[in-house]
């Protein structure tokens, strides 16, 4: 096999140490899937834990859930090529979680049990509401997992030198099939304590490598920035707004369209929201988002240093030349600071981020389709616990199967950019919804509907005839163009277009109501009185 040639003066990469540190990697949490894996056939075990884990546990979890390959790849990526316009994403990333700490994550925890669709049924008609907060959470999965899919097969052609889109595509399948192992053997538990150990070793793998560069620069950020400045070819405007946005086609509105859909799409990502069932009370689901907060925020601090580190000592040139383009700035930064053991290291954190964050969609959207769809709407709430794991096992399976196919497909694209996608979706689809639910007392299931299927579709509508898909040289067809839609993100259109949909709905719709629902959803969601019924 043969090794990567890097510029003059870079150790190589070797193959063999790349594959056995990660392969070490998955052995492990394999394992640890095994032994920590609730196999009874309970409901609550495989979609929640039990509710077992404290806010701390949980906290870093959903760091690890939500630090993805976008967060780790596609940002430090992003910040070496753009420089400023780059580091947006993590700004976008951090705030979002303001955003469910003070309006979703206690009233969620409070009012649902295991799925999104629990609060959105909860004073609707259950049939027609569950199938909707499916079919959404459906879609956004598969958004998100195409993003982590991507990266996985970038990151493999950088370390096995796999230049060949078929070899790329059998790497995605291997990385499939060990995600849904993960949640075929483990449920939630297990799940959930591969999300802790992938985030204790990301953030410790990025602390480092930002305290080495910074001890490079003699601790002075400011000479760090000038030596990213002087390699790159944007010069000082490395540094200012504008590099990207407003240029190459994009417009300003592009960078408002982005920053809408990163701040309030986090709230809405079905698989964060699920992870707010796995404490006792909201006191820990409180706890849970402080933590995941803290987290995030040194992580997005050492990716800034980590960006403009690869932009200095690797070069915007050599980054775009590598096989995973901007998204192997971080693997190619470890490989010029450490060699090729650094590089194994960082390679096996980035594929257990891949590995961790599309076990924990999987096991997300799966339970979404077993208990809102077959347990719910086939059913009619009289399903068998162990009946609707085993289906939520067999869904896990055609899941990740799908989202092997989707990945092969969007190799190549920015997975940071690709994850901004599905945030739009996840705001277009769920967020008014889950707002108007909670403090809406007129709100009804014909608003309900109207706002799930309105922003869904306003929003994949706008993302198929935008210049993402054709119409441009980065796009996913770039050999054709059949866009209309001038923005890459529809966020700015899609988000508004779902607020009005579920207005307009309810004042449309002959169903009032309930004000007696409302009221009793009032109280469970401030008190908690009633959860797990």
């Amino acid at each position: 096999m043969t090794t990567v040639s890097l510029a003059e003066g870079a150790s190589e990469s070797n193959p063999l140490i790349n594959t056995g540190v990660f392969a070490l990697f998955v052995a492990i949490t394999l394992y640890v899937v095994y032994r920590a894996g609730n196999r009874r056939s309970s409901t609550s075990g495989y979609y929640t834990a039990d509710s077992a884990f404290t806010g701390r546990q949980n906290g870093v979890a959903l760091s690890g859930d939500f630090l993805s390959a976008a967060s780790f790849l596609g940002i430090a990526g992003a910040i070496a090529i753009n420089g400023y316009d780059g580091f947006l994403y993590s700004i976008g990333f951090l705030v979002a979680w303001l955003v469910d700490l003070l309006l979703l994550a206690e009233l969620l925890r409070n009012t649902g049990r295991f799925t999104m669709g629990d609060v959105l049924s909860f004073r609707m008609k259950q049939r027609p509401v569950r199938a909707a907060s499916a079919t959404s959470t459906l879609v956004i999965s598969f958004f998100y997992m195409l993003a982590q899919m991507a990266g996985a097969g970038g990151l493999v052609a950088l370390l096995l030198d796999v230049h060949s889109k078929w070899g790329q595509a059998l790497v995605i399948t291997v990385v499939g099939l060990v995600m849904i192992s993960y949640v075929l053997l483990g449920g939630m538990k297990g799940t959930t304590w591969v999300q802790i150990i992938k985030a204790t070793i990301l953030l410790t793998a990025a602390s480092l490598i930002t305290v080495f560069l910074m001890g490079k620069y003699g601790f002075n950020f400011s000479s760090l920035l000038r030596a990213a400045a002087d390699r790159s070819p944007m010069g000082k405007d490395l540094l200012s707004p504008g590099g990207s946005y407003g240029k190459n086609g994009t417009t300003k509105l592009d960078f408002v369209s982005l920053s809408l859909a990163l701040v309030l799409g986090v709230a809405s990502l079905p698989h964060v929201l699920m992870r707010f069932y796995t404490v006792p009370n909201a006191r820990e689901a409180r706890r849970s988002v402080v933590w995941a907060t803290a987290c995030m925020f040194v992580f997005y601090l050492c990716t800034l240093v980590i960006g403009f580190g690869a932009a200095a000592i690797v070069g915007p040139d050599e980054i775009k030349a590598a096989p995973g383009g901007e998204n192997s700035a971080a693997p190619l930064l470890a490989l010029h600071v450490g060699g090729t053991v650094l590089l194994g290291v960082i390679s096996a954190v980035a594929f257990a981020t891949i590995l961790a964050v599309v076990a924990g969609l999987t096991l997300t959207a799966s339970a979404s389709f077993a208990h809102d769809v077959y347990a719910n709407v086939v059913k009619r709430g009289k399903a068998e616990p162990e009946d609707e794991v085993r289906v939520a096992r067999l869904t896990a399976v055609v899941i990740g199967v799908l989202a092997i196919l989707g990945g092969i497909l969007a190799n190549g694209q920015n997975i940071a950019f690709l994850v901004a996608l599905a945030l739009a979706v996840a705001a277009s689809a769920n967020l008014s919804t889950l707002l108007y639910s909670l403090f809406w007392k007129r709100f009804n299931t014909t608003g309900t509907l109207w706002s799930i299927y309105g922003g869904l579709i306003a929003c994949v509508v706008l993302v198929l005839f935008s210049p993402v898909v054709s119409g441009a040289p980065d796009s996913i067809f770039p050999s054709v163009d059949f866009h209309w839609f001038p923005l890459k993100n529809p966020g700015l259109v899609s988000i508004p277009v779902s607020f009005l949909c579920g207005a307009i709905g309810t004042f449309a719709g002959r169903s009032k109501g309930d004000p007696a629902k409302h009221a009793e959803m009032e109280v469970r969601s401030l008190t908690g009185i009633g959860f797990g019924s």
